[in-house]
């Protein structure tokens, strides 16, 4: 497959032709796509599909078998990725020292003088909700205080090129929410943002930009705005006072989704008429609310791949 370029611009994350074997498992399959700066684009897919490979490939461990990842224009360099942030699935904190102590460290690792360093920290961890943990040793915080502060890490040297493997995994909504924010800001300001994640629909409102893959293939791809107006998947939901059960069983085109005490969830065929479907509401009962909504990002990895994406493949990710 040719790359995938999502958007334009000079300072673009590019991977052409990735490849990358395990012994005789493929995880990578000519993965190619491009993250340009200034969007968050997320690559999505079942656990087992071949993101923390990718991400890694990034960073240049392991090495693929065939293909290149490319900055700017060029293949990419050891002084490139030393200063890119990276957030990789397994925390890599120390656990001993304390938040803000552990902080300032890293950044002082990427040159910054210790005033700098103090002034970002500060700042992200105020972002973030964990001002007032900043003195806590890492391993008196929760795991999603954890997972704030790992976000941290990768950001306090203000990387050109932001990679983020599953960052939300194990967060509840409000945590999930803070992140978001982060790495949207991070994007506003222009600077390279790409994210892993299982979790779809939970972070659908974050991206621009998508690649899904599939068992190292990329099977979807693009704006998400504008996979989803093209999707054939329509869905109305209803909510009718005195409807009988079964009221658009023999509408054409119609198929139930979901019916319980909020109301029905119909599926509708490409050719089926949503206001045909309404008058015929309207006859079985009093309509109190009547939405057609878009697909998913579920939906359409569902649609794209032909299984659930809650089913999980064994190996590496």
């Amino acid at each position: 497959m040719s790359a995938v370029a999502i958007g334009k611009g000079t300072r673009m994350l590019e991977l052409q032709h990735i490849s990358r074997r395990f012994g005789d498992r493929v995880v990578l399959d000519d993965l190619s796509f491009a993250v340009p700066p200034g969007e968050v684009v997320g690559l999505l897919g079942a656990n087992g599909a071949g993101k923390t490979t990718a991400m890694r490939i990034v960073f240049g461990d392991p090495d693929p078998d065939a293909g290149e990842v490319r900055w700017d224009g060029a293949p990419v360099r050891a002084d490139h990725r030393s200063t890119w942030g990276y957030m990789t699935q397994e925390r890599g904190l120390y656990p001993d020292m304390r938040v803000r102590d552990q902080l300032v460290y890293f950044g002082r690792l990427h040159g910054l003088g210790r005033g700098e360093a103090r002034r970002r920290c500060d700042d992200l961890l105020d972002q973030l909700h964990l001002a007032d943990r900043a003195d806590d040793r890492v391993d008196a915080l929760s795991g999603g205080m954890q997972q704030r502060v790992q976000l941290a890490a990768s950001l306090v040297h203000d990387p050109p090129v932001v990679v983020l493997d599953e960052p939300f995994a194990g967060l509840d909504p409000v945590a999930v929410d803070h992140l978001s924010r982060v790495v949207t800001e991070r994007a506003e300001r222009g600077q390279t943002v790409v994210f892993s994640s299982h979790q779809l629909d939970l972070v659908e409102d974050l991206c621009e930009s998508i690649v899904m893959i599939d068992r190292g293939r990329i099977v979807m791809s693009g704006r998400v705005r504008d996979l989803k107006a093209a999707s054939e998947e329509r869905q109305l939901r209803l909510s009718i006072d005195g409807a009988p059960t079964g009221w658009a069983d023999h509408i054409a085109g119609v198929e139930a989704v979901e019916a319980d005490a909020a109301g029905t969830r119909l599926r509708l065929a490409p050719h089926a008429d949503a206001l045909a479907v309404l008058d015929r509401a309207r006859e079985a009962g009093s309509v109190t609310a009547f939405a057609l909504e878009e697909p998913s990002l579920s939906q359409l990895f569902l649609r794209a791949v032909g299984r659930s994406i809650g089913d999980e493949d064994e190996g590496v990710s």
